[in-house]
């Protein structure tokens, strides 16, 4: 892995790509304990509040991933270039539940650098993130019922704000200077 640490006031980020167009893997659990899962996801955000710097994710409760976040601090987002897209769209379809889905992808889990959950080997860019926040998605709060669709089995999301600890990543994520 050739990632260098990026100071926040030089990470340079278009979340819009990274979220939608090149997907991410959210990774929760224990690094030492080797107990941790991972899902892909395409949906987030992130920015500053509460005077941090933070990542939004959601997860379904009927993820697997969904207990590990619930029950570990920490979580990882693990970006990658278009070659790894066969591993990424093999780790969001497939439960960790059913088997070593990882393994199976071919990509290569890491100890992370300042939190408890793994990452990822073969990333272009990593955030450390502890999370700060947590809530659920009300069907009630919609101002805009139409997104309403996303959830035809009523399984809304919860959605999670983690303080970024640490990012690492290639060149291209780095300012300029």
């Amino acid at each position: 892995m050739d990632l260098q640490p990026i100071s926040l006031e030089d990470f340079v980020c278009s979340p819009l790509s990274v979220f939608d167009k090149q997907w991410m893997l959210l990774t929760s659990g224990s690094w030492a304990e080797s107990r941790y899962n991972t899902m892909t996801i395409s949906w987030g955000s992130m920015g500053t509040i509460w005077n941090r710097p933070f990542v939004q994710v959601v997860v379904r409760p009927v993820r697997h991933t969904f207990g590990f976040m619930e029950n570990y601090q920490t979580f990882t987002l693990s970006v990658f270039s278009e070659e790894h897209r066969a591993a990424l769209r093999l780790l969001g379809s497939r439960s960790g539940r059913d088997g070593d889905k990882i393994l199976k992808s071919g990509l290569t889990v890491c100890e992370s650098a300042v939190v408890q959950a793994p990452s990822f080997a073969e990333a272009e860019l990593i955030l450390e993130c502890k999370k700060i926040y947590t809530n659920d998605i009300l069907p009630m709060n919609f101002v805009d019922g139409s997104l309403e669709q996303n959830y035809p089995n009523k399984d809304y999301h919860r959605a999670y704000f983690g303080q970024i600890m640490a990012i690492r990543g290639k060149a291209k994520y780095r300012r300029a200077i």
